[in-house]
Protein backbone atom coordinates (compact mmCIF):
# COMPACT_ATOMS: atom_id res chain seq x y z
CA UNK A 1 0.00 0.00 0.00
CA UNK A 2 0.96 3.62 -0.50
CA UNK A 3 0.49 6.17 2.25
CA UNK A 4 0.08 9.82 1.26
CA UNK A 5 0.30 12.80 3.62
CA UNK A 6 -0.56 16.32 2.49
CA UNK A 7 0.56 19.57 4.06
CA UNK A 8 0.60 23.27 3.26
CA UNK A 9 -3.06 24.24 3.13
CA UNK A 10 -4.43 27.32 4.80
CA UNK A 11 -6.29 30.56 4.28
CA UNK A 12 -5.31 33.29 1.86
CA UNK A 13 -6.88 36.29 0.19
CA UNK A 14 -7.82 36.24 -3.46
CA UNK A 15 -4.78 36.77 -5.63
CA UNK A 16 -2.48 35.13 -3.11
CA UNK A 17 -0.44 31.93 -3.30
CA UNK A 18 -0.12 28.65 -1.43
CA UNK A 19 1.98 25.54 -1.96
CA UNK A 20 0.76 22.06 -1.11
CA UNK A 21 3.09 19.13 -0.50
CA UNK A 22 2.37 15.41 -0.59
CA UNK A 23 4.80 12.83 0.74
CA UNK A 24 4.42 9.22 -0.35
CA UNK A 25 5.65 6.24 1.65
CA UNK A 26 5.22 2.50 1.55
CA UNK A 27 4.97 0.81 -1.87
CA UNK A 28 6.09 3.91 -3.75
CA UNK A 29 6.72 1.94 -6.95
CA UNK A 30 2.93 2.22 -7.38
CA UNK A 31 3.21 6.02 -7.63
CA UNK A 32 3.90 6.32 -11.35
CA UNK A 33 1.29 9.08 -11.37
CA UNK A 34 0.78 11.53 -8.53
CA UNK A 35 -2.17 13.86 -8.80
CA UNK A 36 -4.16 16.48 -6.98
CA UNK A 37 -7.93 16.53 -6.74
CA UNK A 38 -10.19 18.91 -4.85
CA UNK A 39 -13.66 18.81 -3.40
CA UNK A 40 -15.73 21.85 -2.48
CA UNK A 41 -18.75 21.59 -0.15
CA UNK A 42 -21.71 20.03 -1.94
CA UNK A 43 -19.68 19.22 -5.05
CA UNK A 44 -18.05 16.12 -6.45
CA UNK A 45 -14.33 15.56 -6.21
CA UNK A 46 -12.66 17.01 -9.29
CA UNK A 47 -9.31 16.57 -10.98
CA UNK A 48 -6.80 19.42 -10.63
CA UNK A 49 -3.41 18.27 -11.93
CA UNK A 50 -1.21 15.21 -12.42
CA UNK A 51 2.45 14.41 -13.00
CA UNK A 52 4.26 11.20 -13.91
CA UNK A 53 7.46 9.92 -12.40
CA UNK A 54 10.45 11.60 -14.01
CA UNK A 55 8.30 14.66 -14.78
CA UNK A 56 7.75 13.37 -18.30
CA UNK A 57 4.06 14.28 -18.42
CA UNK A 58 1.88 16.86 -16.71
CA UNK A 59 -1.78 17.67 -17.22
CA UNK A 60 -4.02 20.32 -15.70
CA UNK A 61 -7.71 21.02 -15.43
CA UNK A 62 -8.69 23.99 -17.59
CA UNK A 63 -9.83 25.88 -14.49
CA UNK A 64 -6.30 25.99 -13.04
CA UNK A 65 -4.15 26.05 -16.17
CA UNK A 66 -1.69 28.93 -16.08
CA UNK A 67 -2.19 29.49 -12.33
CA UNK A 68 -1.21 26.17 -10.74
CA UNK A 69 2.00 24.22 -11.25
CA UNK A 70 2.54 20.60 -10.27
CA UNK A 71 6.04 19.31 -9.67
CA UNK A 72 7.68 16.25 -8.21
CA UNK A 73 10.81 15.24 -6.42
CA UNK A 74 10.98 11.55 -7.25
CA UNK A 75 14.00 10.98 -5.01
CA UNK A 76 12.03 12.28 -2.05
CA UNK A 77 8.74 10.73 -3.25
CA UNK A 78 7.12 14.12 -2.86
CA UNK A 79 4.71 15.99 -5.11
CA UNK A 80 3.96 19.69 -4.91
CA UNK A 81 1.17 21.95 -6.10
CA UNK A 82 2.10 25.60 -6.38
CA UNK A 83 -1.10 27.64 -6.51
CA UNK A 84 -0.89 31.26 -7.64
CA UNK A 85 -3.54 33.89 -8.38
CA UNK A 86 -5.96 32.04 -6.13
CA UNK A 87 -9.66 32.72 -6.47
CA UNK A 88 -12.57 32.23 -4.11
CA UNK A 89 -13.76 29.35 -6.30
CA UNK A 90 -10.52 27.49 -5.57
CA UNK A 91 -11.72 27.00 -1.98
CA UNK A 92 -11.89 23.25 -1.34
CA UNK A 93 -10.28 20.34 0.39
CA UNK A 94 -7.32 19.31 -1.74
CA UNK A 95 -6.41 15.63 -1.91
CA UNK A 96 -3.23 13.99 -3.09
CA UNK A 97 -3.66 10.72 -4.99
CA UNK A 98 -1.39 8.13 -6.55
CA UNK A 99 -1.88 5.57 -9.26
CA UNK A 100 0.02 3.26 -11.58
CA UNK A 101 -1.67 4.64 -14.73
CA UNK A 102 -2.57 8.04 -16.16
CA UNK A 103 -6.16 9.08 -15.47
CA UNK A 104 -8.20 12.14 -14.52
CA UNK A 105 -10.97 10.04 -12.96
CA UNK A 106 -10.96 9.95 -9.18
CA UNK A 107 -12.37 6.43 -9.22
CA UNK A 108 -9.24 5.15 -10.96
CA UNK A 109 -6.97 6.13 -8.06
CA UNK A 110 -6.42 3.67 -5.26
CA UNK A 111 -4.29 5.70 -2.86
CA UNK A 112 -5.43 8.92 -1.25
CA UNK A 113 -4.29 11.35 1.39
CA UNK A 114 -6.62 12.72 4.04
CA UNK A 115 -6.86 16.12 2.42
CA UNK A 116 -5.76 19.66 3.18
CA UNK A 117 -8.15 22.61 3.42
CA UNK A 118 -7.54 25.61 1.18
CA UNK A 119 -9.71 28.66 1.81
CA UNK A 120 -9.56 31.73 -0.43
CA UNK A 121 -11.39 34.83 0.71
CA UNK A 122 -12.49 37.49 -1.74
Amino acid sequence: QVQLVESGGGSVQAGGSLRLSCVASGRVFNTFVMAWFRQAPGKEREFVAMITRGDTYTHYADSVKGRFTISRDSYENTAYLQMNSLRAEDTAVYYCAANSAISTAAGEYDAWGRGSQVTVSS
